[in-house]
């Protein structure tokens, strides 16, 4: 069992579930790992009953604003100049899951430093890219509802559309490392309906221009 407190000072269990790694097909991006069923219907409402009591804000794009709302810990990247800005500390709802995911990418939960909470109300897309360089390993984990993961490799070529996709089911987890991380850019396609998108992070302790 594991065991979190949601803010307030109010304890909650989240009880653990084996983790069976699902790795890519052969024609998906090397280094992407997914599990279809991470979490658990209970644990899935445990972290929504938090969540949705967050404050969100529209992403900060340079000059323009986003249709996803985000809330961040452990630092914001600022588009417009490019850095990574300090943010409230990873909150104890979240610590649990920070933990778990570690241990199922086998590394220190002390890496993971950053983590996201995005909201997806119905027709929410986000756009092609690769994850800033500040930062290493990505973990996500989708709650509430369904999203189409599509993948292409980088530099893409004018006019390229994915040549691979995944379509995320809620409570599942992925794993971008390697290859996924840095030669491939990944979007998410309209959603459906409302949905949560939990991101965390590992810092690039080396980083450099890729």
């Amino acid at each position: 069992m594991l065991k979190g407190v949601r803010p307030g000072g109010v304890v909650h269990t989240i009880r653990v579930i084996q983790a069976h790694l699902f790795a890519a097909s052969s024609a998906g991006p090397p280094g992407f790992t997914y599990d279809p069923q991470f979490l658990s219907i209970a644990e899935e409402a445990q972290l929504l009953e938090v969540i949705r009591t967050l404050p969100f804000e529209e992403a900060q794009y340079k000059e323009w604003r986003a249709r996803r709302r985000i809330v961040s810990f452990g630092g914001r990247y600022d588009f417009t100049h490019q850095e990574l800005t300090d943010g409230p500390p990873i909150p104890e709802f979240l610590q649990p899951l920070r933990a778990r995911l570690a241990g199922w990418a086998a590394i220190p939960e002390q890496r993971i430093q950053h983590a996201m909470i995005a909201e997806y109300r119905p027709s929410t897309p986000l756009g092609w890219h690769r994850d800033v360089p500040q930062f290493e390993e990505v973990m996500g984990v989708s709650l509430l509802g369904h999203a189409r993961l599509r993948f292409r490799p980088w530099p893409p070529v004018s006019g390229q559309r994915a040549t691979w996709k995944i379509d995320l089911e809620p409570r599942s987890a992925y794993l971008l490392r390697g290859a996924a991380r840095w030669q491939w850019q990944h979007a998410v396609s309209p959603t459906r309906e409302l949905r949560y998108s939990l991101t965390f992070r590992t810092r690039n302790t080396q980083l450099r221009s890729r």
